[in-house]
């Protein structure tokens, strides 16, 4: 169904996908090519939310360099929208730039578009072919992916640790277990995160500003705060932004007040559970459904990384250890104790990066069959 040269030029349009990482959140990160005469003659990618799709980037790229798109093969990571959104639909685009075949590497799942676009394409006699390289456009879009499916966001548990574990002294001192490299490779995954999440006790203990840094980058990802009781200071840094929602367990107005006459603008969610706590799957459904969230990078302690593991929020770990042994401290999470090694919450590595000194691993949780 596809020849050697349509993986070539596939590959290319995933390579320009990557570079909608950063920007195109909520929207899915989409790479286009489009080929003629077996050459690139324009190429592009999903810019911010409101402005262009990969397709129309592509078309727009190979018009300015003088090229004539008719005829010409659209390689297109994931499927061309057909509906009117921020901006008009992709499959028009590609119709009236005279597209001859679309080569498309995963449907879209979203409820408007989901088969439409391709049905469209071939409604125009495009010649659609469908699933080259899907995996590889899939693994691009896990929040996007999973929000679509089941409207709830990918959440990856960002965690550092020694070797035996710890993740901070029994005094509470964590910084710094990992070198540079690992906290700038920890700053890429914040920078492509639509939401940074973390709990009261991290605030109260590092204040942290739980923000992107070292990284050239065009936004800043919403931040999350789990705090039950509403203890946070209005002189937290995480709050100092502006772009920040506090989920909490409490209707304390008094505490409200306090924080929204520093913070007029601040979210204050009141999603408690029948134990007093927050309800975290109510939290993330919120944020899926309120900010259009697609992954949720998870930066806490002990605690809350107990609870969201033990709730079964957690889809991936993102796990930096360094070459260090700390003996007694915080470990890794909370978790409740088994009494039998087939009770084991199993994961599957995806990958293992070496980061300097130390070594970062990343884990999907594995479903049960």
């Amino acid at each position: 169904m596809f020849n050697p040269q349509d993986y070539f030029f596939m590959r290319q349009a995933l390579l320009e996908a990557e570079k909608a990482r950063f920007i195109s959140d909520p929207n899915p990160r989409v790479g286009c090519v489009i080929v003629k005469n077996h050459q690139v003659i324009g190429a592009g990618f999903t810019q911010a939310a409101g402005s262009h799709h990969a397709e129309v980037m592509a078309i727009h790229d190979a018009k300015q360099r003088g090229h004539d798109t008719t005829g010409a093969t659209a390689y297109v990571t994931l499927e061309p929208c057909c509906h009117f959104g921020k901006t008009p639909p992709c499959v028009d685009a590609l119709v009236a730039a005279g597209i001859a075949k679309v080569l498309v590497g995963a449907t879209d799942p979203n409820p408007f578009v989901m088969g439409q676009g391709i049905e469209k394409l071939k409604s125009h006699n495009l010649e659609v072919r469908v699933g080259l390289l899907a995996k590889e456009s899939i693994a691009l879009n896990p929040g996007f992916m999973k929000r679509m499916q089941t409207g709830m966001p990918w959440v990856r548990l960002k965690i550092a640790s020694s070797q035996d574990g710890i993740t901070a002294l029994s005094n509470g001192q964590s910084q710094w277990i990992t070198g540079e490299q690992a906290r700038l490779d920890g700053h890429r995954w914040r920078a492509q995160a639509s939401v940074l999440l973390t709990g009261i006790g991290t605030v109260l203990a590092d204040d942290p500003q739980l923000n992107v840094r070292g990284l050239a980058v065009t936004r800043q990802p919403l931040k999350a705060i789990i705090d039950s009781k509403l203890e946070i200071s209005p002189a937290a840094k995480i709050l100092a932004t502006g772009n920040a929602i506090i989920f909490c367990a409490t209707h304390d107005t008094e505490k409200m007040s306090r924080l929204f006459a520093v913070h007029p603008h601040l979210k204050i969610i009141p999603v408690p559970n029948a134990s007093g706590k927050v309800d975290l799957a109510a939290a993330l459904k919120y944020l899926a459904d309120q900010f259009h969230a697609n992954e949720v990078h998870v930066e806490s302690g002990f605690k809350l990384n107990g609870s969201l593991l033990r709730e079964g929020c957690v889809d991936e770990i993102l796990h930096y250890q360094a070459p260090i042994l700390l003996g007694p401290g915080i470990g890794l999470a909370n978790l409740n104790t088994i009494h039998a090694l087939t009770d084991a919450s199993r994961w599957q590595v995806l990958d293992r990066v070496n980061l300097a000194s130390d070594q970062r691993t990343r884990l999907v949780r594995l479903i049960p069959d």
